[in-house]
């Protein structure tokens, strides 16, 4: 037992004369016998100097460390990998993009079994980062804590606000020959002013701030600025934290309940976040053998109100949201309502409804960024799973921001994510088309890219509102129209959605949930009798591992 009066797990490697080569080890570290005596705190920090949202994560990991020593403990920081979806996405490389949440979840786990660390701070920014590490402390179950990175601010060109999604969508605005070729390099110049996640509730930011919703976060915390100094005493206190939580032996499993996953979707559909947000919180759940489904975001979503205006589906980007008080505001009004859950526990020990009492909101005038439950945006939330005969699992559409919710068109079928592309910058889609984009899943990608190279120059060419995109693919936090996708069963394994040719009538329904294509029972399954898997795209290394074990998007796409 140490000064805190736990029994730690690191003991096996500090105490008793057996393990004297271990302390030998730790000694070449420069350790001292007081900080043996101490617990061992992790901080799995994913800093890079390949990522924008990781660039500064060495200096806030200094002020995670300062707070663990004084809180009592002795902390040790090792690095874990990352990737930057932006830098990955349009190419090979957004192959790799999911396929890393587990690597992460797997490195983790290694590093803190190995070690026997007595509590973990995991300290990451961007999209398969930040649920990875979930998963990793889902996993491991020993006191943990979460900080992220913080949002970047948004570029400024005049007067008019900037961030990544705006790069990507100008990209379809010159092909279409709406700006042109020096107007896109001012775009590119000023959209991205430093480090931190991009600007929007894209999926980096959609996920940090479900992180602070489900509790595993001090609050308040999810939307400091990358490089506004109070991320710095975020960190400090997010230190202090867990030492406490290591006192009391709170555990990772005690917090994530059914409920405070509850919590998490209802601020997802009020915020109109990533549809990303959906196969992670799945994930994680899984991990914490907690049943979440499609059903309960379907669920959720159709009772909580849209009511917070953030791009890219509103106005605002996600500082300005933290200008007025971050997530607690929000919360704190869907608590009011009866819209989340007051009795979840969370990191401070508390719950959330105390966590809420003790908030003070820096202004009294929030403005326009969040609206009050009784006069939403809209009076359902972003998030819609969507079902027919060409998704019998599901599919998922982010509503916030999309002006059409019913389509009704033929298909133009691509079975790449470059071919599309292709097809969009040369000016082959036309209005009432319904873009399928096929053989992109978890196991047909593999790893379920992304497509917001797609979707941008859709809406960049101002066909945002005029066609629909379905895939078994995923899409950026960034993209915005009617875009449906994680369709399940993916093309790879036989699912509809592989046997649609060129030409055949889809309809998407969003207001009853529908999703289908005008073929009856019999056409399908005589077209499915003639169908055959095609041949694997990668025959050996991790993409070829992913593709034998991936799970379906709607069980959340990890490894079996």
């Amino acid at each position: 037992m140490d000064g805190l009066g736990i029994k730690r797990r690191s003991s096996v490697i500090v105490e008793g004369v057996e393990r004297a080569p271990h302390r030998a080890l730790l000694r070449a570290l420069g350790l001292s016998d007081e900080e043996f005596s101490k617990p061992l705190v992790a901080i799995a920090n994913s800093w890079n100097e390949v990522v924008p949202g990781h660039v500064h994560l060495n200096i806030v990991s200094r002020k995670v460390k300062d707070a663990v020593r004084n809180g009592g403990g002795t902390p040790f920081e090792f690095n874990t990998i990352a990737v930057c979806d932006g830098l990955a996405m349009g190419h090979e490389g957004m192959r790799f993009s999911l396929v890393s949440r587990e690597v992460i979840a797997d490195s983790v786990e290694i590093m803190i079994e190995a070690h026997r660390f007595d509590g973990l701070i995991v300290l990451g920014s961007c999209d398969k980062i930040e649920p990875g590490m979930m998963i990793a402390v889902a996993r491991l179950n020993i006191p943990s804590i979460f900080l992220n990175g913080g949002p970047m601010y948004t570029g400024r060109l005049g007067d008019r606000r900037l961030s990544t999604g705006d790069v990507f969508e100008a990209v379809g605005g010159y092909s279409a020959g709406k700006i042109t070729l020096d107007e896109l390099k001012l775009i590119e110049r000023y959209a991205c002013p430093g480090p931190g996640s991009c600007a929007g509730l894209y999926t980096a930011n959609s996920m940090a701030i479900v992180f602070e919703a489900l509790g595993m976060m001090i609050p308040g915390s999810s939307t400091i600025p990358a490089l506004d100094a109070r991320r710095l005493e975020a960190a400090y206190r997010t230190g202090l934290t867990l030492m406490n939580m290591l006192e009391t032996s709170l555990k990772p499993l005690d917090i994530l309940t059914f409920e405070a996953f509850e919590n998490a979707i209802a601020v997802d559909a009020a915020m109109g976040g990533s549809t990303n947000v959906i196969l992670h919180l799945i994930a994680i759940a899984r991990e914490a053998k907690i049943k979440l489904t499609l059903e309960d975001f379907d669920r959720i979503s159709k009772r909580t109100p849209y009511i917070v205006d953030l791009i890219p589906g509103g106005r605002y980007p996600v500082e300005d949201l933290d200008r007025v008080g971050g997530l607690p505001v929000v919360m704190k009004k869907l608590l009011d309502a009866g819209l989340i859950n007051g009795e979840a526990l969370t990191v401070t020990g508390k719950t959330v409804k105390e966590n809420l009492d003790e908030f003070k909101p820096p202004v009294t005038n929030i403005g326009e960024v969040v609206r009050e439950p009784s006069s939403p945006i809209s009076k359902q939330g972003s998030i819609v799973i969507l079902k027919g005969n060409l998704a019998p699992e599901g599919a998922v559409v982010k509503i916030s921001g999309v002006k059409n919710l019913s389509h009704r068109g033929p298909a133009k079928i691509f079975d790449s994510e470059e071919e599309a592309f292709k097809a969009v910058i040369h000016r082959r889609i036309e209005p009432g088309d319904v873009v399928v984009i096929r053989y992109e899943g978890p196991r047909g990608g593999p790893g379920m890219r992304e497509m917001l190279s797609v979707t941008a120059a859709i809406v960049g060419q101002g066909l945002g509102d005029k066609v629909a995109l379905v895939t078994d693919g995923r899409f950026s936090g960034a993209t915005r129209g009617l875009m449906v996708g994680h369709v399940s069963p993916e093309a790879a394994v036989g699912g509809p959605i592989a046997i649609l040719r060129d030409g055949d009538i889809i309809s998407i329904d969003v207001l009853n949930s529908r999703i289908y294509v005008d073929l009856d029972k019999n056409e399908i399954e005589e077209r499915l009798s003639k169908w055959s898997p095609p041949k694997p795209r990668y025959t050996s290394g991790i993409l070829a591992r992913y593709a034998k074990y991936a799970l379906s998007a709607s069980l959340g796409a990890g490894l079996e």
